[in-house]
């Protein structure tokens, strides 16, 4: 019998072929993918053989605290307080909704609530959840819980978090039910996602490098998870750190790249700048932090010790840099006087002398406190003004040092067109581009709020 396929079978044969290859092509890009520190070169080695000291746990002001209490500065560091608390909800009780292109998902209660809560996870469950992302009834955790990242934490340090935790009063807070579009919803696929976007490894530290650099590296990448919201994602949604930290689009608001580059990154900024904006949010001649990021400041970073972010300032130096085409340098003189003012349609104008100009002037500089300074910053020399929009529409969300220092919101006080006018408005006179926002795309903000 003659085996050989018709000829009519031949071009869809080639064609399975080429599909495959593509496919096998396209899997090993990701599954090649580097990790987080694979841009330092060198061997990494096991935490166990390092020899100068250990770069995971708490500082050293702390290494003789309670497990709890340990927990309680590894839980701030982790920031998972941020996530795991709903708008003016309970801290820890979940509920927080995150509202995605595909549906929205709504974070878990991790108090000790037997019922709703974490009460009943056993160590290795625990441990399950943070480094694999599998829940304690084996169902697989979506990666908006950052397990890809968490999975370099070390087991004890997962554990003092689990300590601290269970030190908390129990709230009984069932979680939201996801609403996701198909095929998203199918929990199964995350054990596919995990195969090639979950490394399930500890950190390893670097012999060739500093013990402070290693500190910076565990913190950034096991802890404070910054690549999850400062890197790019690739089509799987997993980070694309060929692109480490270059920045990106999180829930409407530019997580802005925060790579050395110097003109599109933060390699124009001093050790001073950048450890005052870890610490505190807020560097003279650079910017606030607003939102998610004013969060992270607020909820996690400030809690730091000094000693902790000046080893995050150091590991952050040491990451490529990365050009942002859309990013030019900012802007660093002040606008012109007002007479002499040729920026922006009226309306946009309007908006800003009622809503604005009392507390961020016409020049610029604030005439009442440095947090409100709109020169230098990276917001309004940004052509989207996603952030611009963002801080008009819900305020800074910011409650520290004082919640009277905090930009209010005006998303009810001014239409789409509104907001959009006086975005503009903003980024033509303090900024180096200008922006061309739309209601329409206000509108689209709004919703992510």
């Amino acid at each position: 019998m003659n085996a050989t396929p018709p000829k009519k079978s031949r071009p869809i044969l080639w064609i399975l072929a080429g599909v495959v290859v593509i496919a096998v092509i396209v899997a090993g890009y990701y599954a090649l993918s580097p990790h987080p520190t694979d841009f330092a070169g060198g061997r990494p080695v096991a935490l166990a053989a390092y020899t100068q000291g250990d770069p995971t746990g708490v500082p050293a002001e702390l290494k003789s605290a309670s497990v709890a209490a340990r927990g309680e500065y590894l839980t701030r560091a982790a920031d998972c307080v941020a996530c795991h608390t709903a708008k003016d909800g309970t801290p820890f009780a979940g509920g927080r909704a995150f509202v995605l292109p595909f549906g929205t998902i709504y974070s878990t209660n991790i108090t000790p609530d037997a019922d709703t809560g974490i009460g009943n996870y056993s160590d290795a469950s625990f441990l399950a959840a943070v480094h694999k992302g599998i829940g304690r009834d084996g169902s697989r955790l979506y990666p908006a819980m950052p397990y890809a990242s968490y999975t370099y934490m070390t087991d004890a340090d997962a554990l003092a978090i689990k300590a601290y935790l269970f030190t908390l009063k129990p709230q009984h807070a069932p979680t939201p039910a996801n609403t996701l579009q198909f095929p998203f919803n199918q929990r199964g696929l995350m054990s596919l996602w995990s195969a090639f976007f979950n490394p399930d490894k500890r950190f390893e530290p670097h012999a060739d490098r500093s013990p402070e650099w290693n500190r910076g590296a565990y913190l950034a990448e096991a802890m404070e998870h910054c690549g999850e919201c400062h890197t790019p994602r690739n089509l799987a949604f997993a980070l694309d750190n060929r692109h480490k930290f270059a920045g990106a689009v999180q829930a409407g608001w530019r997580a802005y790249n925060i790579t050395p580059d110097q003109a599109s990154g933060v390699g124009a900024w001093s050790e001073t700048d950048l450890a005052g904006y870890l610490s505190g949010g807020h560097a003279d001649g650079r910017g606030t932090a607003a939102g998610p990021m004013g969060e992270a400041v607020d909820a996690s970073l400030r809690h730091l010790t000094p000693g902790d972010i000046t080893a995050l300032v150091v590991y952050l130096r040491s990451v490529p840099g990365i050009a942002t085409a859309d990013l030019p340098q900012p802007r660093v003189d002040a606008a012109p006087q007002l007479s002499a003012d040729s920026s922006g349609e009226s309306r946009g104008k309007t908006v800003y002398e009622g809503a604005c100009a009392g507390c961020h002037g016409w020049t610029g500089t604030s005439p009442v406190i440095p947090f409100a300074t709109l020169t230098g910053t990276r917001a309004v020399n940004d052509a989207t003004a996603n952030n611009v929009a963002q801080v008009i529409i819900g305020g800074g969300q910011r409650h520290y040092p004082r919640d009277s220092d905090n930009m209010p919101p005006f998303g009810s006080t001014y239409s789409d067109a509104e907001i959009a006018s006086v975005a503009n408005y903003t980024t033509a006179r303090f900024g180096t581009k200008g922006s061309n926002l739309t209601a329409a795309d206000v509108a689209k903000l709004r919703a992510l709020n």
